[in-house]
Parts: structure tokens; C-alpha cells; sequence
């Protein structure tokens, strides 16, 4: 790795990371455009308008991942910022419930592929402290998502401008990656540098581990980008700005993930994800009683929960399971997305019918079979170390 610079590459891919992120807060901000006092549709219409960001962004990443190791990262990495440019253009120019779908397909394809390929190269650039640097590049998901929400409040808010100005916004950190990516050396995915067959990769991602983990991934992305996709609705009644709480929540989550280093030496990834799903499930509950200042409290409780969910999860897999390569890590990060593709009509035709506060109880049952099954494996994960020390 002589030749590949670290640092830049690092830098390159946060700032592709917070092109993806400032989608998911400026998709939340366009609820209230799109929705019944805007452009006339229905929460539940909105719902599905949305889903392509996150099945889009599954099919990316369960194909883009096999194919990071056959064309190289650096071929995976042209075709997201293609996928994004091509999604931001679509959607400045949407109109109705299909131009919005097919603007948020390009955009999720564009996202599933940043995940594809700079998950692996991360991984493969810090080989011995993957779950901490994994952390620290997903500071960058609610990092961006906090410079998405404060822009899009500033844009529309308090300047009062188009939200298609808050739209092309997404174009600065979409230039700026694609200027450091220019002209770079990337390294090979870490199976590749460890001369792991495409036979061992694909039976090894039918493990039983892997398998409960992505069981787990699926509970554990819907709990937390669920609820966070669908603020604007969720906090209505409960806030005058539901775009600064999602701010909020976001801000401590990329505080938490900076320093995630410490955490994980104390807890280990299986002891972070049991504390993790603890306070999602508090947080949740608390969010359906809470108004006004209360309102934030609740929030920090859910957001501390949330913190370490996505980038644990990945780092568990890239720790315990190296041999499932760029595919294990594609195949957990597409389940994420296609559970919350499940989540967001489901949560919107909850909405129409009944409330917010029946939709974030819903919500809440899914960190409740998360702390049984992280138990679970706390108590599995525990035992193996145990038997490794004794051969």
C-alpha cells in the first residue's frame, strides 16, 4: 500500500459518505413539499416515493459488492458518483409521486455503491483497528445528515428560498469527493489481499453467524433510519422544527462514533450492539410521551441508542468474519436498506390511520427482539473467546 495514500482516500470517502447522508435529511425535509399541504400526496404515497432510496441502495450493494472485487473499488467508486449526480439532476426536475421515485432510485443506487466499495476499502486501508476506523468513517452518515438538516432549515426556513436550491446544495460535497478521488491509487479489497477464493466468500456468508447478524441488521437499520426518514411527520405535533431534532439526534450520534475507539476496548462490538438496542427501546417509548423541550431528551436517549447500530454491525462481520469479504459487508448493509424500503409505508399507513405515537410504539418492538437476540449473541461471543483461549 506504498503507493495509495491514506489520508486522502479516507478524506474522499467521508465526503462521499456526506453526500449520502445529506439525501437522507434533505428527503426528509421534502415530506412537507411533496405531502398533502404541498404538492398533494398521501404519507402513505410518500412512503413508497422513498423506498427506492433504500431498495435501490439494497441492489447496489448486494450486486455492487461480489463486483468490488472483479472491477476494483476505484471502478465502483465512478459508478456512485455517476448514480448521484444523475439522481440530484432527476430530482431538482420532480413533480409528482414517479418522477420522485425514480429520482430516489438513482440516488439510492448512487448511495448502496459508496457503501459498496468504501466500506471494504476502509476496512482493507486499517486491517488491524477495523471496527473504530469503520466508526469513524460512519461519523460522516449522521455527520452528514446534521450539515443536510441545518441546510435544508436554513434554505427553506429561514431564507426562504426554493427547495430546489436546497436540492442542488448536494452538488458541493458531490465535486469535492470526486476532486480527491481524481487520479488516486485505490488498494484491493482485504479478500483479495488475503487469497480467499470466491468459493470460501460465497459458503462463508452462509454461516449461521452471518446469518443471525443479518437477521439483526434488518431490526436494527428499520429502528434507526425508520424512524430518523420519517421525522418530519414522526415530531409534528410534538415540535415546532422536527428538522432540528433530527439534527440533534444525528450530532450526538457523530460525537459518539468519533470516539467509538474507547467504547468498543470496553465492550467489544457484541456488548455495544446490547446497549445499543436498550436505549433504542427507551428512546422510542419515551418519543411517543414526550412534547416540546422533552422532546430533545427523548431524542438523546434514542440517539445514544442508534449511535453504534449500522457501523458495529459491519464492524462485527469485517472482525469475525473476514472471509465473507466485500460481499458479507454489502450483503449486511442492503439488508439494512431493504428492511427500512419494508418500514416507511408501513410507518406512513400508520400514520394516515391512527398517529405518530402508534407508529413510534410499532417502531419500538423491534429493539425489544434486538436486546433478546444481543444477549444471545453476547453470551455466544463470550463462550467462543473462551474456548480460543484454551486451544
Amino acid at each position: 500500500m506504498e503507493n495509495i495514500n491514506k489520508k486522502r482516500l479516507f478524506l474522499g470517502s467521508c465526503l462521499a459518505l456526506i453526500t449520502t447522508a445529506m439525501t437522507f435529511a434533505i428527503r426528509a425535509r421534502l415530506e412537507t413539499v411533496f405531502g398533502p399541504e404541498g404538492v398533494g400526496l398521501t404519507l402513505e404515497q410518500i412512503g413508497y416515493a422513498f423506498t427506492p432510496a433504500f431498495f435501490g441502495f439494497t441492489i447496489a450493494m448486494i450486486f455492487g459488492g461480489p463486483l468490488v472485487d472483479f472491477l476494483g473499488i476505484k471502478k465502483i467508486t465512478w459508478i456512485a458518483f455517476a448514480m448521484h449526480a444523475v439522481g440530484i439532476v432527476w430530482t431538482i426536475m420532480a413533480d409528482s409521486m414517479t418522477s420522485l421515485f425514480l429520482a430516489t432510485l438513482f440516488v439510492g443506487i448512487g448511495n448502496g455503491m459508496v457503501e459498496a466499495a468504501l466500506n471494504p476499502m476502509v476496512a482493507s486501508m486499517y486491517s488491524n483497528e477495523k471496527t473504530k476506523m469503520l466508526n469513524r468513517f460512519h461519523v460522516w452518515f449522521p455527520g452528514g445528515i446534521v450539515i443536510g438538516s441545518i441546510v435544508g432549515w436554513l434554505v427553506m426556513d429561514v431564507m426562504g428560498l426554493s427547495w430546489q436550491i436546497m436540492v442542488s446544495t448536494l452538488f458541493i460535497p458531490l465535486v469535492l469527493y470526486a476532486v480527491l478521488f481524481f487520479g488516486q491509487v485505490f488498494p484491493v479489497t482485504e479478500r483479495v489481499q488475503m487469497g480467499i477464493s470466491n468459493k470460501k466468500m460465497f459458503s462463508s456468508v452462509g454461516k449461521p453467524l452471518f446469518i443471525f447478524m443479518v437477521f439483526c441488521m434488518l431490526l436494527t437499520a428499520a429502528s434507526e433510519l425508520g424512524t430518523t426518514q420519517r421525522i418530519e411527520s414522526l415530531l409534528k405535533e410534538s415540535v415546532a422544527v422536527p428538522l432540528l431534532v433530527l439534527a440533534f439526534i444525528n450530532g450526538i450520534m457523530a460525537l459518539g462514533r468519533l470516539f467509538a475507539g474507547q467504547v468498543v476496548h470496553r465492550l467489544k462490538p457484541s456488548g455495544m450492539l446490547l446497549y445499543s438496542a436498550i436505549f433504542t427501546f427507551i428512546g422510542l417509548w419515551l418519543l411517543t410521551v414526550t412534547s416540546g423541550g422533552m422532546t430533545f431528551v427523548a431524542a438523546a436517549v434514542f440517539a445514544i441508542g442508534v449511535t453504534f447500530f449500522w457501523p458495529t454491525m459491519l464492524g462485527f462481520v469485517a472482525e469475525y468474519l473476514p472471509e465473507t469479504g466485500a460481499l458479507g459487508l454489502s450483503i449486511m448493509g442492503g439488508a439494512g436498506m431493504f428492511s427500512v424500503s419494508l418500514v416507511l409505508p408501513i410507518m406512513g399507513k400508520l400514520m394516515d390511520d391512527a398517529n405518530a405515537s402508534e407508529a413510534l410504539r410499532t417502531m419500538s418492538i423491534l429493539p425489544a427482539i434486538l436486546i433478546v437476540a444481543f444477549l444471545g449473541l453476547n453470551f455466544y461471543m463470550k463462550k467462543e473467546i473462551k474456548q480460543n483461549k484454551h486451544k
